[in-house]
């Protein structure tokens, strides 16, 4: 019995060591034609949309600092000025995003020191502040921060910004009207989703009367307020840059018919039904979840559903806007390539790119602690923040691949 205990122990060390072989193989497959569409002349965007979408995303947060500006067509070496000294000043957003700012601690990683964190949450001010300043047609909601804190941990303050600036026109657009019409017009594209997939599901809803504003939270912050840990956020965050604005709510859909025996056991009424869903569980298959709703955007996709519930695409500049915004990421060229135009005009820094929050820095930097100037102390106090939250990120991603993932990373 022994040596048969044993045999069947070292199968076992067999398979899974031929599975972390094949799951490691398949990464850096994954890796290389993220590398190679990259620097395809033009840049190869299908295949950079289709690595975000599937299974793992982009890996890391290295490759999603190349890959998110491509996906939104972002020139890496001109991004915009940060934020100027007067955007707070008679801003008439200014004391709603301090309070929602200063209210997002959890946001930030674990163990970050309190120094900054602080130095990170008044860029994310200044961010937030800038693109409104801009656009003068957007407006602010609740919410909104987290979706800037998202990009800010992963990129730093100036290409946050130009995510942030892209994302407001296109896939957020819908949220940053004057009222909440069009939020509520995309809100209403789940139960017709629901409907087609699962009657007996959406029926009972609706005699819960329990709506879908319970899934308000999750669209207007592409889930970043809800989820417990930063890798799914950002999980999802590699899922929506690279797929239709409306994938949000097909996700929504996803999730709540994974829960549909949860659902029908509950009590068919509206606090019940709310109480229930509003929760997010934090043991959700996000990868399961993903590829069930782009089965459900491919077999029900916005038009088809607009059509079923009477809804209008009109209404929505999120929607009526994306085909020519996805014709506009097509003909990017490759980093490597607007590297050389940028230093041919003559605005390339010999020491860091025009895009690297590196470029701030000056030459000597133990002479900026020898003068009493607080404000070049909290540029450089901005930089190491901002360096630090993507470390920290870079690991937590890097550790859930094992120990030799994460040497190769530093």
């Amino acid at each position: 019995m022994k040596r048969l205990k044993r045999k069947k122990q070292h199968v076992q060390v067999h398979e899974n060591g031929s599975l972390k072989r094949e799951t490691d193989n398949g990464k850096k497959h994954k890796l290389a034609e993220i590398h190679h569409a990259l620097n395809c002349d033009p840049v190869d965007i299908e295949t950079l949309r289709k690595a975000a979408a599937s299974k793992g995303g982009l890996l890391t947060d290295e490759l999603r600092r190349k890959v998110w500006p491509k996906l939104l067509n972002i020139n890496a070496f001109d991004l915009p000025h940060k934020p100027s000294k007067d955007v707070r000043e008679n801003h008439k957003d200014y004391n709603q995003v301090l309070l929602d700012v200063r209210r997002s601690m959890k946001r930030f990683p674990k163990g970050m020191p309190a120094a900054e964190r602080a130095v990170l949450q008044e860029q994310l001010i200044d961010i937030i502040l800038d693109v409104l300043k801009r656009c003068p047609q957007l407006h602010y909601y609740q919410g909104y921060h987290d979706v800037a804190v998202t990009l800010l941990l992963v990129v730093g303050e100036r290409m946050a910004l130009a995510l942030l600036d892209k994302l407001s026109n296109f896939h957020l657009r819908d949220f940053m009207d004057p009222t909440m019409d069009s939020t509520k017009h995309i809100l209403n594209y789940l139960m017709p989703i629901l409907e087609q997939v699962d009657p007996d599901l959406h029926d009972f809803m609706l005699r819960a009367e329990v709506g879908t504003i319970f899934a308000l939270s999750w669209l207007i912050t592409w889930y970043g307020h809800v989820l417990p840990e930063f890798k799914h956020t950002l999980r999802l965050y590699d899922f929506f840059l690279a797929s239709h604005p409306l994938m949000p709510i097909y996700l929504a859909a996803a999730i709540v018919l994974h829960r549909e025996k949860e659902v029908k056991r509950t009590e068919c009424d509206m606090a019940m039904v709310h109480h229930l869903l509003s929760r997010i569980p934090q043991d959700l298959p996000y990868e399961l979840l993903i590829a069930r709703a782009q089965e459900l955007f491919d077999q029900y996709p916005p038009a088809v559903l607009a059509k079923k519930a009477a809804l209008q695409p009109r209404k929505s500049l999120s929607i009526s806007t994306f085909q020519a915004f996805q014709l506009s990421t097509q003909h990017q060229r490759p980093d490597s390539i607007l590297q050389r135009l940028t230093r041919n005009q003559g605005s390339f820094s010999r020491h860091a790119s025009p895009g690297s929050d590196l470029a701030l820095l000056p030459r000597d930097s133990s002479s900026v602690w020898g003068r009493g100037d607080r404000m070049v102390k909290m540029a450089v106090w901005g930089l190491s923040a901002t360096l630090g939250a993507a470390v920290f990120a870079v690991a937590q991603t890097a550790m859930d691949w094992g120990p030799e993932v994460l040497l190769q990373l530093f």
